[in-house]
């Protein structure tokens, strides 16, 4: 369980040179505000909060979130007034917990309320990206404590988390949050199947692990007489509903999980990883198409990485992860791991400070890597027909999983997973999409309905005066799509 002494040791380690006084100051007000109150749990309501606090502290936040993440109930659950907090924090930290407040108890009304509360969450996550990061931190430890409540409400408020929070991490590439709501989640969603999921791990788990600590010794010696310098290699250990999903896509095949315990390599900079990975491939004969080069493509949430599959010692099957200690840290920490934020300070000047980071990309990729947290607070101000379009559209244009393809030129263009030559052709112009007449994938002529796959070569063939179609309603994926498609049919 956590404590403040905690919470103010990781703080000073992540920020020497910081005074966490006002962190302190947070938790007493915070223990006084919330004397006497209870969780369902049955706890002592000042752990929930500390908790919370802990998860953002982990995340190397500044002493503004930590203090706004101890208060982040007063508003709601005491009798603590906006101005007083005001008064006693400043300006700052009340809008941090403001802006948590006005996302409000999720209480289960129908899905009205559900995406009422979404709109205010993403309207405030577009003002400042630590109100999510703070909920984020809220949700995790509601998770951990979530078998205080009944059985229907556990059921639900796990789903949402697996749908809605769970996807929303992984787009601002928390991993490490991301993983453990949607374990928590998959434990009440899919009972059945998160046992047998765990039972099944249990003995591939340890004998994997025997196997990898024999071989991390050889893999230092190989890559130490090329004169490589390892700052650490570690195993990876795949998470329980990662895994299932995974095990969805192959029938259930345990034979095709070549990931189960990664080995993760880190070096000094990305020219050592290019290295790493010709060595491994010079000792190890790779798989044929499990080679992946995340840091020449960045995966749509930044996360940069390469993997590969080898046949290793024995002629066992292991994945390896090479990455710098900076991508290590984005992998994990995602947007947070930057985002040491104060007055003034906003989007432009945390792009600024990746740049700094990351030598190598371009000011226009990380704005790019970011534009949709902007873009979801425009989109969330459409009108929907109903709360479950609402819902539908999120989860298609913003939280599904992301491929990668291609214009002629070599752009890249992110889209949602099963998107259309059409959903591609409107990404790219509204004029394109309306006059689509054909499209070539990887130089072959193709159907404007085929799914699109992850690397492709998409070219996009027009013709002046044509219209767009309402049967392109029918596979088209994207809201945007789906939008011109009809507006345009309104109009003519």
């Amino acid at each position: 369980m956590s404590n403040i002494q905690q919470i103010i040791n990781e703080f000073k380690k992540n920020h020497p040179l910081d005074d966490p006084k006002i962190i302190i100051k947070a938790y007493e007000f915070a223990l006084d505000a919330h004397k006497d109150q209870k969780r369902k749990s049955g706890e002592d309501y000042i752990y929930h909060c500390l908790d919370t606090a802990n998860t953002v502290t982990k995340l190397k936040l500044d002493k503004e979130t930590i203090a706004a993440a101890l208060l982040h109930d007063v508003l709601d659950d005491t009798k603590i007034t906006s101005n007083k907090l005001n008064k006693e924090f400043g300006e700052n930290i009340l809008q941090l917990v403001k802006g948590i407040s006005k996302v409000g108890k999720i209480k289960y009304r129908g899905k009205e309320r559900m995406v009422e509360n979404l709109r205010k969450l993403f309207l405030a996550m577009a003002k400042d990206i630590r109100v999510i990061l703070i909920k984020f931190a809220d949700r995790l430890h509601n998770m951990k404590t979530l078998d205080a409540l009944p059985k229907e409400k556990q059921k639900r408020i796990a789903l949402e988390t697996l749908e809605i929070y769970a996807p929303l991490a992984y787009r601002l590439g928390i991993g490490d949050v991301k993983g453990q709501l949607e374990d928590l989640s998959f434990a009440y969603v899919h009972p059945k199947e998160y046992q047998e999921i765990i039972k099944q791990t249990k003995d591939r788990y340890s004998r994997r692990k025997e196997y990898l600590q024999k071989t991390i010794p050889l893999i230092k010696k190989t890559l130490g007489k090329k004169g490589i310098r390892v700052i650490e290699i570690h195993a990876r250990t795949k998470r329980a509903y990662s895994l299932y999903k995974k095990l969805l896509r192959y029938d259930m095949d345990w034979h095709k999980i070549y990931d189960l315990i990664a080995l993760r390599i880190i070096v000094p900079d990305i020219e050592t990883c290019y290295a790493t990975l010709g060595i491994i491939h010079k000792k190890w004969k790779p798989l044929i198409g499990r080679i992946k080069d995340y840091i020449a493509i960045p995966k749509s949430n930044g996360y940069q990485s390469l993997h590969t599959t080898v046949f290793c010692q024995e002629g066992k099957i292991i994945e390896f992860q090479i990455r710098t200690p900076e991508m290590h840290q984005e992998s994990e920490y995602g947007i947070a791991a930057h985002w040491h934020y104060s007055e003034g300070k906003g989007f432009k000047n945390f792009i600024k400070e990746k740049l700094l980071k990351h030598p190598v990309k371009k000011e226009k990729d990380i704005e790019k890597e970011l534009l949709w947290v902007q873009q979801l607070r425009e989109w969330q101000k459409e009108t929907f027909a109903s709360p479950q379009e609402f819902l539908d559209s999120l989860k298609i244009d913003f939280l599904k999983d992301r491929i990668f393809v291609f214009t002629p030129k070599g752009d890249i263009i992110d889209l949602p997973e099963g998107a259309t030559p059409i959903d591609f052709a409107y990404q790219i112009h509204s004029d394109i999409g309306d006059q689509c007449a054909g499209a070539k994938i990887n130089g072959k002529l193709s159907s404007i309905s085929e799914p699109l796959q992850n690397g492709q070569m998409i070219e996009i063939m027009i013709q002046k005066n044509k219209k767009p179609n309402m049967d392109w309603l029918k596979f088209v994926k994207t809201n945007q799509a789906k939008n011109r498609i009809k507006t345009w049919n309104r109009r003519n």
